[in-house]
């Protein structure tokens, strides 16, 4: 830990997404409204399905394991950002910074985790039927999503370790609106070309991984349900575009982000404003909009607080 010691930056600087005041004042209205719908929606979806019993099943957990990361995803650069859209002189403290950077790449590793947990579940549920209780066990849902944290907190230490010894001496201009791994990077006081390259190696190939597995698995669920098409495997079907959609919105962001060779700026910023910002607003969305049971039993949670509020008054 001496390379703490190395570094004589005590704060960076962000650029942030625009100079334009018109602009700053659109994106402080979009962002906030959009940040405090992503909030709403994620908590109800988690309160939903603890509370209710009807959705006391392997896929509506992990529903909720998801919602409960996106919480995370859209606090963790969302808060500042939008404080920051009110200030000339956007700054933020070495530690925070580091800290941006640790929880970013650990709700992106769960968040990896529990998409291919969820795809798993709808291959169990259209594939194998007869043994969906068998094999999706609670035991099963328990290790996804301890699997999930594991992966997450151990990929995001394991990117720290790229950083924790680097000399920050002078520049500490980020063009960005949050702390980013690979610009923070390039900010060193020394070549870190090889560096950069294992930082986008290692991302990267998470990303992709992640992303061809899921491709590949519901490639063989929709070949399966074409297969041997019937009225259950349709029902579980209904589910799946769900997924996909959601799969794309968070991937797409992402591995553009980190394994794009030529880095662009303003497409960085606006891929990243749809990743911090939009996908954990999409995602109830998505998820609720086709969902009969989700629907009523986000309904009937609406009731019991509004009637806990008039008995409270």
């Amino acid at each position: 830990m001496d390379g703490w010691n190395h570094s004589v930056v005590s704060e960076f600087v962000f650029l942030g997404l625009t100079d334009s005041w018109e602009i700053q004042l659109l994106l402080l209205v979009f962002s906030s409204v959009l940040y405090l719908a992503s909030m709403t929606g994620n908590i109800l979806i988690v309160f939903s399905v603890t509370t209710d019993p009807h959705l006391h099943s392997p896929m509506y957990f992990l529903l909720a394991g998801l919602s409960f990361t996106d919480l995370g995803a859209c606090s963790v650069t969302s808060p500042k950002m939008i404080y920051d859209l009110f200030r000339k002189c956007k700054v933020i403290s070495f530690g925070g910074c580091i800290a941006q950077i640790f929880f970013i790449h650990v709700v992106g590793g769960v968040e990896m985790v529990l998409l291919i947990a969820m795809a798993f579940d709808r291959y169990v549920a259209i594939c194998k039927p007869l043994h969906y209780q068998t094999i999706m066990s609670p035991r099963m849902c328990l290790l996804f999503l301890a699997a999930a944290w594991a992966l997450g907190v151990s990929h995001s230490l394991f990117q720290l370790a790229f950083v924790v010894n680097l000399p920050f001496c002078g520049p500490n201009v980020l063009d960005s609106f949050y702390c980013d791994l690979p610009r923070l990077v390039r900010l060193a006081c020394m070549d870190t070309y090889r560096l950069q390259f294992m930082v986008t190696v290692n991302s990267g190939f998470i990303c992709v991984g992640s992303f061809f597995t899921l491709l590949i698995s519901y490639i063989f669920i929709l070949f399966t349900v074409w297969k041997h098409s019937s009225g259950g495997s349709s029902k579980a079907l209904s589910t799946l575009s769900a997924h996909v959609t959601v799969v794309l919105l968070f991937f797409g962001p992402t591995l553009f982000v980190y394994t794009w060779p030529h880095p662009n700026s303003q497409m960085d910023k606006f891929l990243a404003l749809s990743d911090t910002v939009l996908t954990p607003f999409l995602n109830p969305v998505i998820y609720t909009f086709r969902n009969k049971e989700m629907k009523a039993a986000m309904k009937r949670v609406c009731k019991q607080l509004v009637m806990y509020r008039k008995i409270s008054q």
